[in-house]
């Protein structure tokens, strides 16, 4: 299938992956249409679209099914992205649940009722908790140690259900660990690249928990946006779940070593903390599905995504600066000017 001359829907278009999974779409599609409530989401992060005459923004929450139900149409292609984040879990499961699994269920069900041609759900590698075998494949067994990958894992099960029991076209992506640009650095939505980057930029030691050993699979956010949207297309993915990622095992230690290096602090250490409640141990992902069904490779190393991220942050910072510093030196212009004669 392809999405030319297609409505599409993406929930959660406003957040990082989401926004980035837009920038993609947007010159793929005949109409596009991002839904988020802007709990976790920015508008910022879609601004650059909001003028085009095919996109459209939808302020709904996806824990509300008649929201949803008004917004699918017959025929639309919906990505489902909305989501409540991992730490969250650790402090507020019910919230978790009621978005992710919840809101994953009322998604199936407005879209199977009012005729959408295809659902995208975007799960996440926390469903699959610590490798028991590596790489990891689709086959792996689903572990999570969090209740959040437990909801994601529900939701996964939830839409693949509606395709056994109904013929309901469902596609269950599994990202493993996006980075880049866009991507939250404070709070509970905060991740580990732009906390080490923000921590070294300001002079702080990037904080470490546990001993650093411990392995995930980065994948560099726009190389993410393109193979969701190519597994999208993919016909012969409906009813699977294909991993979407680099296949590239890297500690925590070695992102520690590679921030501060791009930072340009090559005297600092990081600093240790005790482990975090949930945390997997190992991360590799098996891309050969994913390689074979529709050629996706993710092209941008580890070391240059953080180089990359790096640079972004930086401009975007300048970019602030001068912003301010037009508006201040405008403030300043208007005040010296005489006053006008009445």
């Amino acid at each position: 299938m392809r999405l030319t001359d297609k409505r599409v829907v993406v929930t959660g278009g406003a957040g990082f992956i989401g926004s980035h999974l837009v920038d993609a779409l947007a010159t793929k599609c005949g109409e596009l249409v991002v839904l988020d409530d802007l709990s976790v989401g920015k508008l910022s992060n879609i601004a650059h679209h909001t003028s085009k005459r095919n996109f459209e923004f939808v302020r709904a929450d996806v824990c509300d099914l008649e929201s949803l139900k008004t917004v699918f149409q017959p025929g639309d292609v919906v990505f489902h992205l909305a989501v409540e984040c991992l730490r969250v879990a650790l402090f507020d499961p019910m919230r978790v649940h009621r978005v992710n699994a919840t809101g994953s269920l009322n998604v199936c069900i407005a879209a199977h009722e009012n005729g959408v041609e295809r659902l995208i759900y975007v799960s996440s590698s926390e469903v699959y908790g610590t490798a028991e075998t590596a790489p990891m494949d689709e086959t792996h067994p689903l572990r999570p140690t969090t209740t959040n990958g437990a909801d994601k894992a529900a939701g996964e099960l939830t839409s693949l259900a509606f395709w056994r029991t109904y013929g309901f076209p469902v596609i269950v992506v599994r990202p493993f660990n996006a980075y880049g640009p866009r991507e939250h650095v404070d709070g509970p939505s905060g991740e580990v690249i732009p906390r080490f980057v923000d921590r070294a930029m300001s002079g702080q030691r990037p904080i470490i928990f546990g001993d650093g050993t411990q392995t995930r699979d980065f994948t560099w956010v726009v190389d993410t946006a393109r193979g969701i949207l190519e597994a999208a297309q993919c016909d012969e993915l409906i009813g699977q779940e294909v991993n979407i990622a680099r296949g590239e095992e890297v500690s925590i230690n070695d992102i520690a070593r590679l921030v501060i290096d791009a930072t340009g602090q090559s005297n600092m250490e990081p600093e240790y903390r005790p482990a975090r409640e949930g945390d997997v141990v190992r991360h590799l992902a098996g891309t050969r599905k994913s390689r074979e069904l529709f050629g996706f490779e993710a092209t941008v190393s580890i070391e240059q995504g953080i180089n990359n991220y790096v640079r972004w942050v930086k401009a975007t910072a300048d970019a602030t600066v001068r912003a301010l510093a037009l508006s201040w030196d405008a403030e300043v212009t208007d005040s010296m000017r005489p006053a006008q004669a009445t």
